[in-house]
This record gives C-alpha cells, sequence and structure tokens, in this order.
C-alpha cells in the first residue's frame, strides 16, 4: 500500500550508497526531499565497491525492493530476489544452504535520513538492518535516476 504521492521507480546504486535522478520538469521545480517523499519501487540495485567494481547488492534472480521516505526525515528499505521456498515449510527449520541463500538474496533495512540539494545525494543513518554489521552505520546514497 503507498501513500498515494509517489510510486515510482528508483534506480538504486549502493557503495553502500545509493543511486536516483529526475527527468521529470515538474518534479525538478520540487525540492530533492519533496521528490522523494512517498513509496518507490527498486528496478536496479548494485553495489559500487572503493575500487570501483560493480556487483549486485543481493544474489538470485529477479530482485526487486521498496524504498519508503516520510517527510519527517525516516526510511524504510528491502529488497529480495527471488528465493526458493524453505524445504520443511518453516522458516524455523531450515538448513545452513536455505540460510546462506537468503542472507545473500535479501536485505532490509531502517532508519533517518536528510536530503542535499547542493549534491544530490541522500545521507542515511542505519538504526537496525537485517546484515547486523550496518546496525549505527552511516551513507550516502547519490540520486540518478527518480520516474514518477
Amino acid at each position: 500500500m503507498t501513500d498515494g504521492r509517489n510510486m515510482g521507480t528508483l534506480v538504486l546504486v549502493t557503495a553502500f550508497g545509493v543511486s536516483l535522478a529526475s527527468s521529470n520538469l515538474v518534479a525538478q521545480q520540487r525540492s530533492l526531499k519533496e521528490q522523494l517523499v512517498g513509496t518507490w519501487m527498486i528496478v536496479s540495485c548494485e553495489v559500487v565497491q572503493p575500487d570501483g567494481t560493480k556487483g549486485p547488492l543481493v544474489h538470485g534472480r529477479n530482485p526487486l525492493g521498496q524504498f519508503i521516505f516520510t517527510d519527517n526525515g525516516r526510511f524504510a528499505f528491502q529488497v529480495a530476489a527471488e528465493l526458493p521456498k524453505f524445504a520443511s515449510g518453516d522458516y524455523r527449520k531450515t538448513t545452513p544452504e536455505e540460510n546462506k541463500t537468503v542472507v545473500e538474496g535479501a536485505m532490509a533495512y531502517f532508519g533517518s535520513y536528510t536530503a542535499s540539494e547542493a549534491d544530490k545525494t541522500i545521507a542515511i543513518h542505519i538504526e537496525r538492518s537485517s546484515i547486523p554489521n550496518l546496525n549505527g552505520t552511516d551513507g550516502k546514497r547519490v540520486v540518478t535516476s527518480l520516474s514518477l
């Protein structure tokens, strides 16, 4: 369910950074933060390593996700590939290989954000994540594509 304001697509590139940008003339007249508020479908996401090499943020077929930005500076992010069902049918009774597939094929986190008009970036603070090492960390996302 969306808030009805933005249900568009977001191109996501991360170094634990992200990418977004707008070609819509009306959207360009609003601030970056005003453009971000709403629910965005993630149709592409990758990690850019410090050495410039790129790879998938999650492993598996057809990764999809969403980024939700609120007007009071909060966000939620989740992305997952198509994952096979657990053989047992119970998520509490999984094999080590099934666990590995899920960890590599899905990611979620939430926290707070600020948007910078000057360099078209989003500074995020991750409060909790499905990847424990990200808890309490800060990151920057570069906006390269927003489409409504």
